[in-house]
């Protein structure tokens, strides 16, 4: 029974230890420790092996015991006094916490107190201070009063003296005064429900009225509008009375203003009259030189009589201008028929002349309908369209000086009267197109007369290939009509002048270049079919002469100039042209036009040295290879094809260089056209012996080292041949090498042959293969076996636009390529 309630009480017990992880947790955090007996999962069993590991350590059971002991006694002693503890705090808590409610309340009354004592303070502040704010607001209110008699003083006095000084035309005191009566009565805005007042204001606004009519009636009597005659000078009534005007109404001011300049410029409406012969554009000159004189006029007589603020020299300018450009498009639209181009732009030039005059003179600030035309800055090129354009004014400046190098010009500033009277013109500059269009053409047909008369140009071997002098001409003239028509117009005429410029380009390409480059089935110079059979070394006749090949690249070097300067033009017209019509400038047509000029003398170039070298290939496949008995130098028809690339290429290159890359062009054209043909004659030499093919694969590495060579053949000045162009000419050629070296093999055992050309070539093409064993010379039946053969071991193509080519190639490695080169190094030497 004892055992069982043992067990009861320590399950009980353990049961009440079982504490949460959180609990344990934090106990861990508070009260750390390393002892086995504070763990959570403590193990009795595992304690006591662990004090008493074996049997001789039961030895000191007694002292464990005892330490045990001790231990439980100290542990009861700590959790009595904790227990005791407790209860004292508790017991402390509560007094410290009445405490702290009476310490509380007693704070709470003191505020009390100290609220109540704050407003009795505030309201004893309150009466104090009422008798105080009294006062101030009456000494405000007393004060607004006192201002507002004196300011009604002073309305009063000065709206009397306002008055009696009108009457009298004293404009310098009525100046003075109207405008403190004006800043006065500005003060009795509120006020106007005073009848008084009001009574005041409409006094004051009745004296402005009657100021603006006697004022306009003195300027009438003294500028009346009929007549011509003017007085001697200007009074000191009027000057005042612009000082007043300046106060009233602005209508008054403007109206001055307009009856001035109607009365100044009324002698010009009569003197330039429709009907009159000055009134013509050859006299236009006449109407300019007028308006100076009255401008001088007016500075003399007048300058003081009107404020510098009404710019009136400057209105006077610029109602000049309308008034001119009114008549002048009024009777140019009734004599229509007599204008002509030199007369139009005679008047248009003095026209803008007089306009960069006022530019000077003036700001333009008073313009309403102004438009600003900004200049380019020039740039520096031998294009015509980047050239400076100094202005007239600097030109001549420069000529006085005797200056040889002229500074770099500032950027012109705007012009804001630019067209205020040139605009009249536009309209009529359809004749300035006209001419412009009949001008290019009779200067077209005389580029083609004097290169008939003249003749190709000769050839020049230290400058290079010329441009065409007319080029140059055609492109100055050019800019000359783009700077004339944009000084005229903008607008449509620009885009009228843009047409012609592209008709002319066109027929300058035609007419000039393309007219004129030689023809292929000419038959001076050329070959015939006869001669291209010749066998003979060294008969074969150039097709082009030295002449007709300089020719060639004299108008492939314009083509190139024409290109790049109509892309400058079409840049130039675009930044002319108003914004709105830069879309309709489009020179691309013409750019096209100039570029198939270039590919068709490539072409010709091309065509030329590839017929030259046509008979020596013609010879080659003539050749019986397989009676070749031994290998020595390279063979006559290499010697041929040599020699005609170093008579022709040197010739190209000389006269090309200026357009290097096109140079480049021709070079890898004629790779891209004389390797295929040069593989062609290869598959007709049949049948070959070995010896043979040892010399025709000496032949091919000499045709690759001199097309290698090609760019830079008989020049003193070696230089490195552009990539693309040497990756063509080793694809080409080890093709006919690898095409050599598969003819060299043995044709047996068959799987091994065909194994061989499948590595060599990877060219899947029976027909290839076909005329390979042609070469060799095998017969039908052998060719058969051989066929079937080659069609079961071709690889199955692979997927992709690669696999489709049934002619790619099988670039060799460089470690291939050099030992190749070195073989046949070896052989050349022995053989020599």
């Amino acid at each position: 029974m004892m055992e069982e309630e043992e067990l009861e009480f320590v399950e009980e017990l353990e049961a009440v230890l079982q504490l949460t992880p959180d609990v344990q947790l934090a106990i861990e955090q508070v009260f750390p420790s390393q002892d086995p007996l504070d763990r959570a999962d403590f193990n009795a069993v595992e304690y006591i092996n662990t004090l008493f590991p074996t049997e001789q350590s039961l030895a000191n059971i007694d002292e464990v015991v005892n330490k045990i002991r001790l231990k439980i006694r100290r542990l009861d002693d700590s959790i009595r006094t904790v227990v005791r503890g407790q209860t004292n705090v508790g017991q402390d808590g509560r007094q410290a916490l009445e405490e702290a409610q009476k310490a509380i309340q007693q704070l709470f009354g003191k505020i009390k107190d100290i609220k109540d004592k704050a407003e009795k303070s505030e309201q004893m502040v309150k009466e104090i201070t009422r008798d105080i704010k009294q006062l101030d607001h009456a000494k405000r209110h007393l004060t607004t009063s006192i201002t507002t008699l004196n300011h009604l003083h002073m309305l009063a006095g000065g709206v009397d003296s306002l008055e009696a000084m009108t009457r009298r035309r004293q404009y310098g005191e009525v100046a003075n005064l109207l405008q403190g009566v004006m800043n006065v009565l500005e003060h009795f805005h509120k006020y106007m429900g005073i009848p008084q007042i009001r009574q005041l204001s409409e006094r004051v606004k009745a004296a402005q009225t009657e100021l603006g009519q006697q004022i306009l009636a003195d300027f009438e009597e003294a500028f009346p509008s009929q007549g011509t005659k003017r007085p001697g000078g200007p009074s000191n009534v009027l000057r005042d009375a612009c000082l007043v005007a300046n106060i009233l109404d602005p209508r008054i001011k403007q109206e001055i203003i307009k009856k001035f300049i109607k009365q100044h410029l009324s002698e010009y409406l009569v003197l330039f009259q429709e009907n009159q012969d000055v009134a013509w554009l050859d006299k236009i000159d006449r109407r300019y030189a007028w308006i100076k004189r009255q401008l001088v006029d007016y500075e003399e007589k007048y300058g003081r009589m009107f404020p510098r603020e009404w710019y009136m020299a400057e209105r006077i300018a610029v109602e000049f201008c309308h008034v001119t450009r009114t008549e002048l498009a009024k009777i140019m639209r009734t004599r229509a028929k007599e204008i002509e181009v030199k007369l139009l732009l005679f008047a248009i030039q003095r026209t803008t002349n007089f306009e960069g005059f006022l530019a000077k003179r003036f700001s333009g600030c008073t313009l309403t309908d102004g438009t600003l035309k900004k200049l380019e800055s020039p740039l520096a090129s031998t294009n015509p369209f980047l050239e400076d354009e100094p202005a007239p004014e600097m030109e001549e400046l420069a000529m006085e000086k005797g200056d040889v190098e002229q500074p770099k010009k500032p950027k012109a500033p705007d012009n804001p009267f630019h067209g205020i009277v040139s605009k009249c013109f536009e309209p009529h500059l359809y004749v300035y197109i006209e001419s412009q269009d009949k001008n290019l053409g009779e200067l077209i047909d005389r580029f083609v007369a004097d290169f008939k008369a003249q003749g190709p140009p000769k050839p020049n071997m230290d400058e290079g290939g010329a441009v065409l002098p007319s080029c140059a001409d055609l492109f100055v003239y050019y800019k000359k009509c783009m700077v004339q028509c944009s000084q005229l117009s903008t607008g449509e005429p620009m885009i009228a002048l843009t047409t012609i410029f592209q008709k002319y380009l066109r027929e300058y390409a035609w007419k000039i270049l393309s007219g004129n480059l030689p023809k292929t089935t000419s038959s001076g110079g050329g070959l015939t079919i006869s001669s291209l059979l010749k066998e003979k070394e060294g008969s074969e006749v150039a097709k082009f002469t030295l002449e007709e090949l300089c020719l060639i690249c004299s108008i492939l070097s314009t083509a190139e100039y024409c290109l790049a300067t109509t892309q400058q033009l079409e840049e130039k017209l675009k930044e002319k042209v108003d914004i709105s019509l830069t879309e309709r400038i489009n020179l691309t047509g013409e750019m096209d036009t100039f570029s198939t000029v270039i590919s068709s003398s490539i072409q010709l170039l091309v065509q030329d040295l590839d017929a030259a070298c046509d008979p020596a290939l013609t010879a080659m496949s003539k050749m019986q290879w397989q009676n070749v008995e031994h290998v020595g130098d390279q063979s006559p028809y290499v010697t041929s094809v040599i020699l005609h690339i170093k008579q022709n290429v040197p010739i190209i290159r000389d006269n090309l260089a200026s357009t290097r890359k096109y140079f480049t062009q021709f070079c890898i054209k004629f790779a891209n056209s004389f390797i295929p043909k040069f593989i062609t004659h290869l598959f007709k030499c049949k049948p070959i012996s070995m010896v043979g093919a040892e010399q025709l694969l000496l032949d091919t590495h000499s045709l690759k080292m001199v097309l290698l060579d090609l760019p830079s053949i008989g020049s003193q000045v070696v230089r490195k041949a552009p990539a693309s162009y040497t990756k063509i000419v080793v694809k080409g050629m080890t093709r006919a090498e690898m095409i050599l070296k598969v003819v060299m093999a043995p044709h047996e055992p068959l799987v091994v042959f065909v194994d061989n050309y499948i590595k060599l070539l990877t060219d899947c093409n029976t027909e290839t293969f076909q005329k390979i064993l042609d070469m060799k010379g095998l017969k039908r039946s052998e060719q058969s076996s051989m066929l079937d053969l080659f069609r079961q071991r071709l690889p199955a193509p692979p997927s992709g636009p690669e696999g489709s080519s049934s002619l790619s190639l099988l670039a060799p490695t460089p470690e291939q390529e050099s030992s190749r080169i070195r073989k046949l190094e070896k052989l050349i030497k022995k053989r020599l």
